[in-house]
C-alpha cells in the first residue's frame, strides 16, 4: 500500500497505478453530486439523442469539469458568505488558486451559477453519502464524461467496478463521521448549479480542495475491497449457521 498526492484532473496513467488500499490526497477542482444530480445527468445528457438547448451550457461545463475529474457523493452543509467575509487564503506554496468556471450572463447563453447571483459560499460540513444509491447511474457517467474518480462511502456495485476497469477510474472511500474535517480541505466554492431546483444537498457544487484524504477501495484492475468483505462475511455466516 502506497501514499499518493494527486492533482485533479487525473490522468489515466495515474489512476491505473493505484491499487486497493492505497491512500490518496486529492487536490484540485471536484464536483459534488448525489441522487438528483446523477439522475439529471443521465436522463438529460446521456440517455437522450439531443441535449436540450436550455441545458447545453451546463452540459458543456460539466464535460469540462468531469473529463479526468472527480465526483463526490456528498450533501454538504454550507454557509453563505457575507460581502465582508474575507476570501479563502491562497493554496499551499503561495500559488494563486485557479479561476472559477466561466459564468456568462444569462442573456449571453452562458452559465450564471448561484455563486454569481448570491455571492460566495463555504462548506461547513462535507461528509460522504452512501454511494450504492448511484449504482444505476455511475457507470454511464464514468463512460460518458471520462470521469476518473468517484468519492463516497460504502463502495459501489459490479457495474461501476466494470466501468472503472474499462475506462481507467477508481472509487475512493472517504471517512464517514469526519464531515467537518473533510470540509477543512475544501478551500473554495467556485460555483453551484441546480441549487434552486434540487436543493442545497442535491445541487452540483464545484469546489477546490487541497489534500482531500481518501483510500482506494475499488481500483481499475477489477478489485473491490467491498466485494471481498461481503464474500468473507457471507462465508463466516454460513459457517456459523452450519454449526448451530
Amino acid at each position: 500500500m502506497a501514499i499518493y498526492d494527486l492533482s485533479v484532473p487525473l490522468s489515466e496513467q495515474a489512476v491505473r497505478a493505484l491499487r486497493v488500499g492505497d491512500t490518496v490526497r486529492l487536490s484540485g477542482v471536484m464536483v459534488t453530486g448525489r441522487d438528483a444530480a446523477h439522475k439529471y445527468m443521465v436522463e438529460t445528457f446521456i440517455r437522450t439523442s439531443t441535449v436540450p438547448e436550455s441545458e447545453r451550457p451546463l452540459y458543456e461545463e460539466l464535460r469540462r469539469l468531469l473529463a479526468g475529474g472527480v465526483i463526490y457523493h456528498c450533501g454538504p452543509v454550507v454557509r453563505q458568505l457575507s460581502p465582508s467575509t474575507p476570501p479563502a487564503p491562497p493554496s499551499r506554496g503561495g500559488e494563486t488558486p485557479p479561476p472559477a468556471p466561466s459564468q456568462g450572463g444569462e442573456g449571453s447563453g452562458g452559465l450564471l451559477s448561484a455563486v454569481s447571483r448570491e455571492g460566495g459560499w463555504e462548506f461547513v460540513a462535507a461528509g460522504p453519502t452512501t454511494s450504492i444509491r448511484e449504482e444505476v447511474y455511475e457507470p454511464e457517467v464514468i463512460a460518458h464524461f471520462g470521469l476518473r474518480g468517484v468519492i463516497g462511502k460504502g463502495g459501489m456495485g459490479p457495474g461501476t467496478l466494470r466501468a472503472c476497469r474499462e475506462y481507467g477510474a477508481a472509487y475512493f472511500h472517504a471517512v464517514g463521521g469526519a464531515a467537518s474535517l473533510i470540509a477543512d480541505t475544501v478551500k473554495e466554492v467556485l460555483a453551484v448549479y441546480k441549487k434552486d431546483e434540487f436543493g442545497v444537498p442535491e445541487a452540483l457544487w464545484v469546489i477546490r480542495a487541497e489534500g482531500f484524504p481518501v483510500v482506494v477501495t475499488m481500483d481499475s484492475h477489477g478489485r473491490s475491497i467491498h466485494d471481498e468483505v461481503e464474500q468473507t462475511s457471507k462465508a463466516a455466516l454460513e459457517r456459523l449457521l452450519a454449526g448451530s
